[in-house]
């Protein structure tokens, strides 16, 4: 097999040269290089990508030599695929993009190994997103070209973890066995979703493929950039612990809204899960209190369906819905599980009380008494999107975080994390839009180093790295166009050092503004008191405030909260003031958070 590996050298000097091609009238997108289109050369008319399989991935467990995806005989499990929900032609929903698995039988060509070929792929929207996986044995990378309907193309950088070694913290699916001539072996085989900017406002007419046959294509579509749509309330995914279970119940989870608007839908993601999860119905409704829903929940539907089945890996959008949303406001999202449920993906600090109902379909219910259970945290449900007509909407600002951010130590069922106290101001004033507030903020979670694997049932709940879970927790977020970084306490009271910090902290600016996305970072606030926060943390912490401080603009970000200088005692500036100290020295209690969400210049957002 005929092997190119680009590295990130060669992709940068080709990015280099075709930005040297760029028209000096030419709209250069904000993370592809504009170039001058040439017209297609005669055999090289895109073609539907499944007219260019030309690689098996695929075997049937009873014919295991049916496949050579890597070129030394394995292949995928075609059961493991469909226990996981992945069957043939299904629609999977990943990162906000709509992904068919190809409608193919195992042991027929059902991929295609990047060589430069030119697909056919309509569509307007914010990014490209690619089915892949590499089988090189490390991540395979390439560059290709967007060609537009107005005759622009854009460059971009495709790379793709390798199918048997890649991280199982970025990846979309993994399947528990590799099919080989002489039977299964025992172990994971990853799949990956990996999007890509486009210029913005361009309709895509095709694309060419990166030239590397070992960077495998599935399928490849145009992400929709949700147009008319504003996030008002998301939570992330932290961990994949055991639930319940629950057979045939109903869940009936508060959550806080930032904005408001007269449409309506939600999102439910299958994160780290090895299959489905079905979900018999779902409503919504404004609280009254606990339970109890301001008037009859209003059903939603999915695909025009009461229910949907979400594969493995994969997440649901519920249909727009015609519902007043009120900004800064409880909403009652109640689904149904009518099959069992022992572990599931869930956000597991959510400082809310939700509840648990008895066997049943309650989504329904106008009264409360079936639901006599609680919990208090957010399983599969992770966002909430407000609708504003079709002129679009505020737009979202996402907030990137730790514990902190995440409300620890704050009043239960009051909202006041900062996040929710920032959208407060927010509504309030008409400088800047009325942006909704997303709080992706994870206890424990730190910036270059995974809690949680990413993969299987865990008692950790600290989530993947914020380098892991940027694509998914940020660049995918609806309407997102600011974020604010606020990460590292947990790095550096574990060990890691200033400038592994700092790296981390330059890499996620980098990825969000090559995104199009506006980036600030906050610096990160004293602990001493805490039992880990030793006089070499504060060392190490300041260390990477100072840079922040000194060198934000340098390294990608648009500004600075200092956060630090907000919180620290004037007296003792490795020590939080203690009116705003939690009591545990790490953790801000409400008048700490409040103090912080009062610090940011709305300008800044």
């Amino acid at each position: 097999m005929r092997r190119r590996v680009w590295s990130t050298t060669v992709a940068l000097t080709l990015l280099s040269v075709l930005t040297a091609a760029v028209p000096a009238t030419a709209a250069v997108p904000a993370a592809g290089a504009a170039i001058a289109t040439a017209a297609p050369q005669v055999g090289e008319r895109p073609l539907p990508l499944e007219r260019l399989f030309d690689n098996t991935a695929v075997s049937d467990d009873t014919r295991p030599a049916g496949a050579d995806f890597d070129g030394s005989g394995r292949s995928l499990s075609a059961q493991d695929l469909t226990a996981a929900g992945w069957t043939p032609g299904r629609t999977l929903t990943v990162q906000g993009a709509r992904l068919v698995w190809p409608r193919r039988a195992p042991g027929r060509p059902d991929n295609v190994r990047a060589d430069g070929q030119s697909v056919r792929v309509r569509g307007h929207g914010d990014a490209l997103a690619f089915l892949v996986a590499g089988t090189g044995g490390e991540e395979e990378s390439g560059t290709g070209v967007v060609r537009y309907l107005d005759g622009s193309s854009s460059s971009y950088r495709l790379g793709a973890a390798d199918w048997r070694g890649g991280p199982l913290a970025t990846k979309a699916v993994a399947l528990p066995h590799v099919n080989t001539p002489d039977g299964q072996l025992a172990e994971k085989a990853r799949l990956y979703v990996v999007t890509v900017p486009l210029a913005r406002g361009r309709a895509v007419d095709s694309v060419e493929l990166p030239d590397n046959d070992d960077l495998h294509v599935f399928a490849l579509s145009v992400r929709s950039d949700s147009p008319g749509w504003t996030g008002s309330w998301a939570a992330s995914t932290s961990g994949y612990p055991a639930v319940g279970p629950w057979t045939d119940r109903t869940l009936r989870l508060v959550v806080h809204t930032s904005a408001g608007g007269p449409r309506v839908r939600i999102r439910l993601d299958n994160t780290f899960a090895a299959a489905p999860v079905r979900i018999g119905s779902a409503t919504v409704a404004v609280q009254e209190s606990g339970a109890s829903p301001r008037g009859a929940p209003v059903p939603l539907s999915f695909g025009g369906s009461r229910g949907t089945e979400i594969p493995a890996g994969a997440q649901a959008f519920s249909d727009p819905l015609g519902f007043d949303v009120p900004a800064d406001g409880n909403l009652l999202v109640s689904f149904h599980l009518p099959s069992t449920v022992a572990a599931a993906p869930v956000h597991s600090l959510a400082v809310q009380q939700s509840y648990v109902s008895e066997p049943g379909d309650h989504a329904a219910d106008t009264a409360p008494d079936a639901y006599t259970s609680t919990i208090l945290n957010w399983p599969l449900l992770t966002g909430v999107d407000v609708g504003d007509g079709p002129g679009g909407g505020p737009g979202s600002v996402v907030v990137l975080g730790d514990s902190i951010t995440d409300g620890e130590k704050s009043t239960r069922d009051a909202n006041r994390r900062w996040p929710d106290l920032l959208a407060d101001r927010l509504r309030e004033q008409d400088v800047v839009p009325h942006y909704g507030v997303l709080n992706q903020g994870i206890s424990a979670n730190r910036v270059v180093t995974d809690r949680y694997v990413g993969d299987g049932v865990s008692t950790d709940t600290g989530g993947v790295s914020a380098l892991h879970r940027l694509d998914r927790d940020v660049l995918a977020q609806t309407s997102a166009r600011t974020v604010v970084v606020f990460q590292g306490i947990n790095d550096v009271r574990w060990g890691a050092s200033a400038e592994q910090v700092v790296e981390g902290l330059r890499e996620i600016a980098e990825r969000a503004r090559g995104r199009g996305l506006r980036v600030l970072a906050a610096t990160i606030v004293p602990c001493a008191g805490e039992a880990r926060c030793t006089a070499d943390v504060d060392a190490r912490r300041s260390a990477v405030n100072r840079w922040i401080r000194a060198g934000a603009s340098d390294a990608g970000f648009d500004g600075v909260l200092d956060f630090d200088a907000v919180l620290r005692d004037p007296g003792d500036p490795a020590r939080m003031l203690s009116v705003y100290d939690s009591g545990d020295h790490l953790h801000p209690g409400d008048a700490g958070l409040a103090a912080l969400a009062s610090s940011v210049d709305l300008g800044l957002l």
